[in-house]
């Protein structure tokens, strides 16, 4: 499901469009991978502008209603935007500029500053009629540079430009990367007076000018999808340091993750990619790469369980220290193409391994993957999944619950895996005797004693704020339960992080789950950490608050039960997988076992534990170096000085600065080759 990362992603898509002062009308489609998913009509009047935005996908809807008035350079001096976001929590966000003075206020945030030259306030809450406004600002602007407000700097570029025919019409646009925004520019494509026409990045929506038939999309897709994988090449060019000689870690300590001890004052020889040495003597090997580990830690790269991969999330990663990525749920065109330029070095990444998605074709199915219709479409679907490759196939809520016990024996003949959301009105205990491998989500262990629920829609996620904290977990039903996935291997992905932040947030708050990083993100996504998703009431406030308390307590209970454990994510890359390890260790789990949970355990879950998973001869080189021992401080996982993929080496504090975020720790330098040191950047 992928809260944050799927809340960033729509922000994205939103953020790259735009609209026309002088047209009397605009109307855009959204389309998902199998057809229709919203719309936004956008009607001007002289300086007024209304826009209306519906969009939806799987239990998610966002419904907006927007009105604001332009000033001069397309600067609006006023907006108002209301409704209800994805998860249900309303919105409503003014902005006003006036008399020098710019004030905002919503649900989240207040504001004001002033101003005696034209600043572009960008709500938090963005739609493509404000977005078109920023283009047309940004065109005007000296330089194609204008101040932000709250905070920031946006500017254009153009890259590329393409003339489409239908019919009699024909129309030159032109592709367009605004900065300043997110980690890295949004593209899309407008036409010459600044509207926009389309936007298609691979991913999970695309955005099409109503009245142009959809296939024109294919050839912007790959124009715009050419020229955001150029960027992320530059950026792998300068930042990675590829070590031509072997390399040699002298004096370092080595957590030992399958043991759960410190080995101490270790030399460790990376030859081709492959560690080759562990010595605790001194290794004196002239002319190549040297590491002085002198006082830090080295551990296994980390392994994130649940990801749902885009291609510049690779960056995020590597630079803390996630090397390897099961990609749980995506487009299967998107993630063969990030796979492919991670493998090949163009761009930043590691090792995938990919889950292949499938739902029950409904009014609630998630439209990523792909969608079944009869129990014989799903096998059929199972049947292509394993031609590709894919390792696992992942089942989501609308799933029919008899199917699932024929469709675990097909998929186990297939040689794959089974993991899943449990499907409406089947409980998860249920789904494991039908033949699930693995159980996604926390939300699911407390629904299993619910009663029927019908996950497809909210209901998994209120019923669980609501009442988990009234759940006995010391009662002989939960602890038959949890010996149940102990004795059959059932595997949990527990993303704890993403619930615990939607129970946590409030209105106007920043997501406790997120504070200790906040301040170091680019403002305006910042910015998406303020505020409540769900729209609780007050008189459940406390309920929530208790129920985000109570699934630390079923994290622990899982380990004392023996369940065997992965860590994922489903958010934003890199820092939400070290969140979700320190809230293991909050929850009184042993730093040793937290450390397996995204180590040793996924590489034996996807049976590439001959490779990677722990630092022993013959294994991969993915290694990170860490100033601290997080056996001891959970929270020294933050402090990563270093990362090595192969005979790659990163500087993460390099990493983190080209996509704005402001670094952790300050990187350490090395001899590349045997040449003096390399200066940090």
């Amino acid at each position: 499901m992928k809260l944050l990362t799927l809340s960033v992603v729509l922000t994205g898509v939103l953020l790259s469009t735009s609209s026309n002062l002088y047209a009397a009308s605009l109307e855009y489609v959204f389309y998902d991978k199998e057809g229709i998913a919203g719309t936004e009509t956008i009607t001007t009047s002289g300086d007024k502008l209304d826009g209306k935005l519906q969009l939806g996908w799987n239990n998610r809807r966002i419904n907006l209603k927007e009105s604001f008035t332009l000033g001069k350079h397309h600067v609006p001096t006023a907006i108002h935007i209301q409704g209800i976001s994805p998860f249900g929590a309303p919105v409503d966000e003014k902005y006003q500029f006036s008399n020098g003075l710019a004030q905002w206020s919503s649900t989240d945030e207040n504001g004001n500053a002033k101003s005696s030259t034209p600043q572009f306030y960008v709500p938090k809450n963005t739609t493509l009629a404000i977005q078109s406004q920023l283009v047309k600002a940004l065109q005007a602007a000296p330089e194609k540079s204008i101040q932000l407000l709250p905070q920031g700097v946006a500017r254009l570029e153009t890259l590329d430009e393409q003339t489409l025919t239908q019919g009699e019409e024909k129309i030159t646009v032109y592709l367009q990367g605004i900065s300043g925004l997110s980690f890295t520019p949004q593209l899309a494509w407008y036409d010459k007076d600044g509207n926009l026409f389309a936007e298609d990045d691979g991913g999970w929506f695309a955005i099409l000018r109503k009245g142009w038939d959809k296939s024109h999309l294919d050839q912007l897709k790959e124009r715009q999808i050419k020229a955001a994988d150029v960027y992320l090449q530059d950026l792998s060019a300068k930042h990675t340091h590829t070590s031509n000689t072997p390399i040699l870690i002298t004096n370092v300590d080595i957590v030992d993750v399958e043991l759960g001890e410190l080995r101490k004052s270790q030399f460790v020889l990376v030859e081709n990619g492959k560690i080759t040495r562990i010595s605790n003597t001194p290794l004196k090997i002239p002319g190549i790469t040297q590491i002085d580990g002198q006082g830090k830690t080295l551990m296994p790269g980390l392994w994130d369980m649940h990801g749902h991969l885009s291609l510049s999330d690779g960056v995020l990663n590597m630079a803390a220290g996630v090397i390897n990525v099961r990609d749980i749920g995506n487009v299967h065109e998107n993630v063969m193409r990030i796979e492919e330029e991670f493998e090949t070095g163009r761009v930043i990444g590691g090792k995938i391994y990919r889950a292949g998605f499938m739902d029950r074709d409904s009014e609630n199915a998630m439209r990523m993957g792909k969608t079944a219709k009869s129990l014989k479409d799903a096998m059929d679907i199972v049947d292509w999944y394993s031609e590709q490759g894919y390792q696992q196939i992942k089942t989501y809520s609308s799933m029919e619950p008899e199917w699932m016990a024929p469709l675990a024996k097909h998929i186990h003949e297939k040689g794959l895996r089974l993991s899943g959301h449990i499907p409406a009105f089947m409980t998860a205990e249920e789904a494991v005797d039908a033949g699930f491998d693995e159980i996604h989500h926390i939300n699911m262990l407390f629904l299993n004693f619910m009663g029927s629920i019908d996950t497809r829609k909210k209901l998994r996620f209120t019923e669980v704020g609501e009442h988990a904290h009234e759940l006995d977990l010391d009662s002989p039903e939960v602890s038959a339960f949890l010996d149940k996935l102990a004795a059959k291997g059932t595997v949990v992905d527990s993303t704890t992080t993403i619930f615990s932040s939607m129970l946590s947030r409030e209105p106007g708050k920043l997501d406790p789950e997120y504070a200790d990083i906040a301040d170091h993100l680019p403002v305006n996504v910042r910015r998406q950490f303020i505020g409540a998703e769900l729209d609780v009431k007050p008189e459940h406030r406390d309920d929530y608050d208790l129920s985000a308390k109570a699934l630390l307590d079923m994290v622990l209970k899982l380990h004392e039960h023996k369940v065997k454990m992965v860590a994922g994510t489903d958010g934003l890359p890199g820092l939400t997988l070290i969140r979700e390890l320190e809230l293991y260790s909050k929850a009184g789990i042993p730093n040793a076992d937290v450390l397996r949970t995204a180590t040793i355990t996924p590489a034996q879950v996807v049976g590439a534990d001959n490779l990677s998973g722990s630092i022993s001869v013959g294994k991969n080189a993915d290694l990170v170096l860490l100033d601290g021992n997080p056996l001891e401080d959970i929270s020294a996982l933050r402090r990563t000085a270093l990362v090595i993929e192969g005979q790659n080496l990163y500087r993460p504090d390099e990493l983190y600065q080209a996509v704005g975020i402001k670094p952790f720790h300050e990187s350490m330098p090395f001899k590349l080759n045997g040449a003096t040191d390399v200066a940090i950047q």
